[in-house]
């Protein structure tokens, strides 16, 4: 296939985008910079210069392609209506792209804003609905596609896409017991999110864009629970510093943005995501990855 890849130099979609070059599929790259077009050139994948402002660019590489792998979001956290809209406007012009078509699309989501009291499933409708909601609901958005002649696939990724060279959550969080001298949690630290490694998460991309029938969600997730003391204390020991408990009116001065998250259960499970695509994980767990040094190294 001829796969177009927003977010294609970034954490996860450097991984998708090795994983892809390696099953024997061409890859054309979202590229915004001249930085991330040398990184794709390099690996041998083709660059399409753009971002998730130029619609119409983003419609022209789509109509292009055998199929689109959407990874990218711009993460503004100080201006989160307007990464909710852009999301939107970028999922519409390349669903347009695709009608009709049956060609794969492959969308990225998280675990964030669905009810907490159990795992979530893959059979849970997303409650983010509407221009208005997280990431502008563009799993809703893309799953009508469907009716449209699109093979949408949803991907939700565990909060913790680990590995070295992760930029994201846990990252942050070592950051955060860097500077303070001390790896915290908040609460009890009973609080659990779930994890999977990156080249776990890059071959279930692969998987669900080869084979997943349209309307399919799946979960990125090798590890369904840990709670987020356990994270706190393999950060401690990676760092060798104190573990302790913060309370939840002092984790924003503690942890900065990422206490919103880090407060938060996300947890799911992917048991129908394994049965279905005959995926199994094989990488190292979040804790392995921790004490051995991907975040401190």
């Amino acid at each position: 296939m001829r796969v177009f890849v927003t977010g294609s130099t970034g954490w996860i979609g450097s991984a998708t985008v090795d994983e892809l070059l390696r099953s024997g599929h061409e890859v054309l790259g979202l590229a915004r910079s001249e930085e991330s077009a040398a990184k794709l050139t390099a690996k041998g994948a083709q660059v399409h210069r753009g971002d998730l402002d130029d619609l119409d660019s983003l419609r022209a590489a789509a109509a292009a392609a055998d199929g689109v792998v959407h990874l990218a979001n711009k993460h503004d956290w100080a201006d989160s209506e307007g990464t909710d809209r852009a999301e939107r406007a970028a999922v519409e012009a390349m669903l347009e792209a695709l009608e009709g078509s049956s060609k794969p699309f492959v969308i990225a989501n998280g675990l964030s804003g669905f009810p907490e009291g159990r795992p979530v499933l893959e059979s849970d409708a997303s409650p983010a609905v509407g221009p208005g909601s997280d990431r502008g609901g563009s799993e809703n958005l893309a799953l009508d596609a469907v009716s449209r002649g699109v093979r949408t696939v949803v991907v939700r990724f565990a909060p913790s896409v680990h590995g070295k060279g992760d930029w994201g959550f846990v990252n942050f969080l070592t950051r955060a017991a860097k500077e303070r001298g001390v790896s915290g949690y908040i609460g009890d630290g009973s609080v659990q999110w779930s994890a999977v490694h990156v080249g776990d998460a890059a071959q279930l991309i692969r998987l669900g864009l080869e084979n997943a029938p349209a309307g399919t969600r799946m979960h990125a997730v090798a590890e369904q629970a840990i709670s987020t003391k356990e994270i706190a204390e393999a950060i401690g020991k990676s760092l060798d510093v104190p573990v302790t408990s913060i309370e939840a009116d002092k984790a924003g001065e503690h942890f900065g943005f990422i206490a919103n998250f880090f407060g938060l259960t996300m947890s799911a499970s992917s048991d129908a995501t394994r049965e279905q695509l005959s995926w199994k994980p094989t990488g190292p767990d979040l804790v392995e990855d921790i004490t051995s040094g991907a975040y401190t190294d």
